[in-house]
């Protein structure tokens, strides 16, 4: 059986990284969501604050997790693409962008 692959192209004319696990992406997501409509829930039945704050710990945890994947995602992809440019001159420059586009991620993530 033939597995085709599905990928969206990204401003920059090439494909996201994360385009191969995309499902995967959206099966968490659509989890965490439903995580936080459950805190939500929590808060309107005025539930104990301790057991509230261990759930949003747990979506912090789940969301943290996707973060995660999609910088490996970016790193392994978008980085990398970019290390093979084959016109030098792009190459550093598309180089340098997309690792400070990962580092300003992760920077983001950290504050």
């Amino acid at each position: 059986m033939e597995h085709t692959i599905e990928t969206h192209i990204d401003a920059h004319g090439g494909h996201y990284g994360y385009s191969t696990q995309k499902d995967a992406y959206l099966r968490r997501l659509k989890r965490i969501e439903g995580q936080v409509r459950g805190i939500a829930r929590m808060v309107e039945e005025d539930r104990y604050c301790i057991d509230i704050l261990t759930q949003v710990s747990a979506v912090t945890k789940a969301l943290q997790a996707v973060s995660l994947g999609l910088v490996e995602e970016h790193i392994g992809h978008c980085v990398v693409g970019a290390a093979n440019e084959p016109d030098p001159g792009r190459r550093a420059d598309q180089l340098d962008a997309k690792v400070k586009e990962a580092a300003d991620a992760i920077g983001r993530l950290l504050r």
